[in-house]
């Protein structure tokens, strides 16, 4: 047998490596994704071979991330309950995809992945694994019990890579767990298990990464234009650049200004409550900026459609049905729903806020002439507002006359 893993060198994926080649007697080929997490990714292939492996790969996916997932997932202003930018999400079925890839290159025939038996990922991975390769056989050895029962927690693996000759660095009371990358970085676990935890004090905070606490943040706001063509940002305050930049550049520059944290308690696929902190400092500049370009190109019905079809587009990404037909279809309808989204939107961003100043196209439905409340000659006749009034409240008076009078009585 021959297992490509997707690997990241901690204590998990480093014990992964061994135990599949020793309970598999099989090759393993590992397997480390940059999706723009700009963690140390230098020496995984020493180590993945000193564990185990017989070849690593780490490719670098941060473009192919910023154009054919997280713009895509921005044309449709896909956020799960309201408040999750969908970071870690969008992300899996990508990696997954260039599992696969190598897979299918080095003539493996099983996949494995470290995701545990609780979360969302392992259904992310298996759903793409099984859209893209159902040959493959799918190895998760959280959902093993043979595996559960030689490791039933971290204590345990950090002593048998002791044992085994395993280099790892990790703790076994580490307060919570971080997954990072271009559009977003998570917490969760550990301390953050306990709702009521606040991680916003002065001896909690150092836990975020990409933005500085709102308190903290320069006391001068800044303003910021973002270009949009057919609804993807081009070009961030006139200089154009390609999605990778924009995201860079803005993670940055909302970073700067506290921008972008949310502290949710979501429903996971599986079945369970969980709660997560997220940064999603750019992300959140971007989608605010796409609304507003929206809601001067877009016509009023196409918006309102598209806006009831959003939570189930962002439904399907949270579950990682990426690439179900679905999911295919809802975008095909996005994205042929921005081809007038063209524009400019500016924003201020100040401790924490992003607010809105102003938004401007070319192919702006807005008409002044029409929307003014001064007497200005245009095609609109409040005249005609009477009948049209009436015949909305048509159904309305007749319910009061015919049902609502009777049940008075």
């Amino acid at each position: 047998m021959k297992i490509v893993l997707a690997y990241s060198g901690g204590l998990d994926t480093s014990v992964l490596v061994r135990w599949l080649k020793n309970h598999y007697d099989a090759e393993i080929v590992t397997f480390a994704a940059d999706v723009g997490q700009e963690e140390e990714l230098d020496g995984l292939e020493e180590k993945a071979i000193a564990t185990g492996a017989s070849k690593h790969y780490t490719l670098d996916l941060v473009e192919e991330f910023a154009s054919d997932f997280i713009y895509p997932m921005m044309r449709a202003n896909a956020i799960y309950e309201g408040q999750y930018y969908l970071g870690t999400s969008i992300a899996r079925p990508l990696i997954a995809k260039a599992q696969i890839e190598i897979a299918e290159q080095e003539g493996c025939n099983a996949v494995a992945h470290g995701a545990t038996g609780k979360g969302n990922d392992q259904v992310r991975f298996e759903l793409t694994y099984a859209a893209l390769a159902p040959e493959l056989q799918i190895i998760s050895p959280w959902r093993m019990q043979i595996f559960r029962d030689a490791f039933p927690g971290r204590t345990e693996m950090i002593d048998w890579c002791a044992a085994n000759g395993v280099n790892v660095e990790a703790s076994a009371s580490k307060p919570y767990s971080m997954d990072r990358n271009l559009l977003h970085i998570s917490y969760e676990a550990g301390i953050l298990e306990d709702p009521w935890f606040d991680p916003t004090t002065p001896e909690n905070k150092k836990m975020f990464k990409l933005s500085v606490d709102p308190q903290d943040a320069p006391n001068e706001p800044e303003y910021v234009e973002l270009t949009y063509e057919r609804g993807d940002c081009i070009a961030v305050n006139g200089e154009e650049m390609n999605p990778a930049q924009v995201l860079k550049t803005l993670n940055k520059l909302a970073g700067k200004h506290g921008i972008g944290r949310v502290d949710l308690v979501e429903n996971r696929f599986v079945g369970m409550k969980s709660r997560g902190v997220y940064e999603t400092p750019g992300g959140t500049i971007l989608m605010q900026g796409h609304r507003q370009v929206e809601s001067i190109t877009m016509d009023r019905d196409l918006m309102h459609l598209r806006d009831s079809l959003v939570p189930k587009y962002a439904e399907l990404v949270y579950y990682g049905f990426w690439y179900a037909p679905e999911r295919e279809a809802l975008q095909a309808f996005f994205d042929d729903s921005q081809k007038h989204v063209c524009g400019v939107a500016r924003l201020k961003l100040y401790k924490g806020n992003v607010i809105t100043v102003g938004r401007k196209s070319d192919l702006s439905l807005y008409d002044d002439k029409i929307a003014s409340m001064e007497g200005v000659a245009s095609d609109y006749n409040p005249d005609d507002a009477s009948g049209f009034i009436r015949l909305q409240g048509l159904r309305l008076r007749a319910r009061a006359i015919k049902q609502l009078s009777k049940m008075k009585l």
